[in-house]
């Protein structure tokens, strides 16, 4: 039987279907936009992104001058006592002095051993490691989308199922008994009919538990609850032909792959910053002070009031020769988180790699299981449609009526399982892949641009309010 991409779940939640109208109806598209737009962890994400472009202009404010004022304000009083010789009186002077003054020292960094230059470096680094980390983010969130919402539909056909069979076994029951009434069954027949109805009853109600928690999970991930959810199909145009050419992209697309090179890279920058620490520093520093001072005194010639303005500029060199070896313990330590760094590429690779085989297998995995579920289910339901047809003639007891009947159930739950899984492993292969995004889904919600913060703050000098007015 060949495989038939139209029949991909084509037996879609009827019950939900039914109680949300068609009208309501969310498609999985609609649904990622709102999770794009509204999801809590993913905004979290966000906002962890500006914060760490604000290292940018915190590293750039090297280059610029720092500016320290300083006022101070005093009362100095003195009482002498003394004579001239033995045979005097004691006299005494008294002088009470207040002075006030004010500094203002500018310091401008020429030259620091390469290490705002480096700093600047490494925070853009960072940056752009940031941004990788929220793109992972976002196709985490947009395929927790894609699996809850296909829980959802999937715990809603079971539910049908389970349902289905119920009223399929409360008629059999009826039937054995009718049957007993009239001397053409045994108790037994109306013991196993019982039976099989009280096991299909409690299946339902874990059904019924399974819908609950799935529609709470949907709502955790979307921001709402589900209104009747669209079968949807798989995302076979996003994916190539052979699990060669995944892997081929991924290590070129995938988020956690870009994310650990830019991590190597912003440590790198940090072991030049280090090793600055060892070279001479250039600044130029000017001060202007005031200082205004008043008395009173008994001795005439000492003046009342007093002020003075003094400026000086001052080219200073600062040579690092010994200073305890700190120095140098930090530049070997940021040389072993650099290979550190370098390693976890080779981590984020391999771990890469082993979510594209998973997902692949599983989507390789759920094509076969759809083929045989459809067969099963056929035969299954050719095979329940005889066995009731002898049972009336009498050549097939109760218990080979409810042997069929759970066959066939057990096959559909299968051919549904096996649909949904093909539906998330697709997405599941996109976002190992790193192809999981806004633009390639075509989602209908204004994208999120973490340049545009960034350009905002970037080159700002003073100002505490974030550009959204914080």
């Amino acid at each position: 039987m060949a495989f038939r991409p139209s029949l991909y779940l084509s037996a879609a939640v009827g019950l939900l279907f039914a109680l949300s109208g068609a009208a309501s109806a969310e498609s999985l598209q609609e649904a990622m936009a709102a999770a794009y737009a509204n999801n809590p962890a993913l905004n979290a994400a966000r906002a962890g992104t500006r914060a760490v472009d604000e290292n940018v202009p915190q590293a750039l404010s090297g280059y610029r001058p720092t500016i320290n004022g300083q006022i101070s304000a005093g009362i100095t009083a003195t009482d002498t006592r003394y004579r001239l010789n033995s045979g005097s009186n004691w006299a005494s002077t008294y002088t009470d002095t207040g002075a006030v003054q004010g500094q203002i020292q500018i310091v401008q960094p020429l030259y620091m051993g390469g290490r705002i230059d480096n700093g600047v470096r490494r925070a853009e680094s960072a940056v752009k490691a940031s941004r990788e980390q929220l793109r992972n983010t976002e196709q985490s969130t947009l395929l927790d989308t894609a699996s809850a919402y296909m829980n959802v539909i999937l715990s809603g056909q079971v539910l049908e199922l389970r349902q289905s069979n119920v009223a399929f076994l409360q008629e059999q029951v009826r039937a054995s008994n009718d049957r007993f009434s009239v001397g053409e069954g045994t108790r037994t027949d109306v013991s196993q009919a019982q039976a099989a109805l009280a096991a299909a009853t409690a299946a339902v109600s874990a059904a019924q538990a399974d819908l609950l928690t799935a529609r709470a999970n949907y709502v955790k991930v979307v921001g709402h609850e589900p209104k009747g959810l669209r079968s949807p199909g798989p995302i076979t145009k996003l994916l190539p032909a052979k699990l060669s050419a995944a892997i081929d992209a991924s290590r070129t697309e995938h988020p956690m792959i870009r994310a650990a090179i830019y991590n190597a890279d912003t440590a790198s920058y940090n072991v030049e910053i280090q090793e600055g620490a060892l070279l001479p520093s250039f600044v130029l520093q000017g001060t202007v002070s005031s200082a205004f001072a008043g008395n009173v005194s008994a001795d005439p010639t000492t003046p009342e009031r007093a002020r003075t303005l003094e400026g000086s500029v001052a080219a200073v060199l600062s040579i690092p020769i010994y200073q305890g070896g700190a120095e140098y313990a930090t530049v070997r330590q940021a040389k072993e988180e650099l290979g550190q760094a370098k390693l976890q590429v080779d981590v984020a690779r391999m771990s890469v790699d082993a979510a594209l085989a998973q997902a692949w297998s599983a989507l390789e995995s759920a094509k076969a299981q759809i083929v045989a579920a459809e067969a099963s289910v056929k035969a299954s339901r050719l095979a329940l449609e005889g066995v009731v047809e002898e049972q009336k003639v009498g050549q097939r007891t109760t218990l080979d009526v409810l042997n069929a009947q759970s066959t066939l159930i057990d096959a559909r739950l299968s051919e549904v399982g096996a649909q949904a899984q093909f539906v998330v492993a697709s997405y599941s292969v996109a976002a190992a892949m790193g192809r999981l995004d806004r633009e390639r889904l075509g989602l209908k919600v204004k994208a999120y641009k973490p340049e545009h913060h960034y350009e905002q703050v970037r080159d700002k000098w003073i100002g505490l309010r974030t550009p959204d007015g914080r």
